[in-house]
């Protein structure tokens, strides 16, 4: 195979991945607490038999941009964003420990604490948030969830539980296959007491949509001129072959 064939295929799929980087970026402009996918591409040599003199483009998404979206003033109670650093605790689909920023909660059938996708929300305690019928909750900025018991006077509150608020190191964090953070250890990480909550407020996402949607049509042109390449190295092996055989 020509070899700028080769470079030239291998450049059009690592710009087809950055597309999906930034599609799914783009796709989630408007999504709670989403955080943006980074891009980038580096050159990679190529070793094989002979002098390692070709390089190829490889796109690979290095980690996630984690800084903070703008935060949403919405009134409701159940709502709440994470003012500065950490993250809310959720239970995974298989039982781990997961991070989020999207603090859009509602309470489920079986009364419990859980995500706008139905992730159940942890306490301090490790287990999930389960609270009883009441009339009134408010969330105090340190997480600590506070109720009126359905049919109880206004001066009985309970204090139901609290919500687990960790701050690991960002190096350690990546983002798994289901959205969530995750620091890809197995012992789940202690509370952290200076995490500070915000109830009434959700956090947008900190997607750019205009640096998004520039990513993409770059990548498209970038695409474009890579397959170029592909047919002029085809119309060169062709006018080639054909010398050879008037020879």
């Amino acid at each position: 195979m020509d070899k700028v064939l080769y470079l030239a295929m291998s450049g059009a799929r690592e710009n087809m991945l950055a597309q999906q980087s930034h599609a799914n970026n783009l796709a989630n402009a408007n999504t709670t607490g989403f955080k943006s996918d980074l891009a980038q591409a580096r050159a990679m040599q190529v070793f094989g038999e002979g002098h390692a003199s070709r390089v190829y483009a490889q796109t690979e998404r290095p980690a996630t941009d984690v800084t903070s979206g703008t935060l949403i003033d919405t009134g409701r109670k159940l709502d709440v964003a994470v003012a500065g650093d950490g993250w809310l605790s959720v239970i995974r689909a298989d039982g781990t420990e997961g991070y989020t920023r999207a603090g859009s909660l509602q309470i489920n059938a079986a009364n419990q604490l859980v995500t706008g996708s139905g992730l159940p929300v942890m306490g301090n305690g490790g287990i999930p948030i389960t609270l009883p019928p009441f009339e009134n909750i408010d969330i105090s900025t340190n997480g600590i969830i506070t109720i009126r018991p359905l049919g109880e006077n206004a001066a009985e509150l309970l204090v139901a539980d609290q919500l687990k608020l960790v701050n690991p190191d960002p190096k350690t964090l990546f983002k798994g296959p289901d959205g969530l953070m995750t620091t890809g250890g197995q012992e789940p990480l202690l509370p952290d007491p200076n995490v500070r909550v915000r109830s009434g407020y959700i956090e947008s996402s900190n997607v750019n949509a205009v640096s998004e949607l520039t990513g993409i049509i770059s990548s498209s042109r970038q695409f474009e001129m890579q397959i170029k390449m592909m047919k002029t190295a085809e119309e060169n092996s062709e006018t080639a072959a054909s010398i050879l055989k008037m020879s």
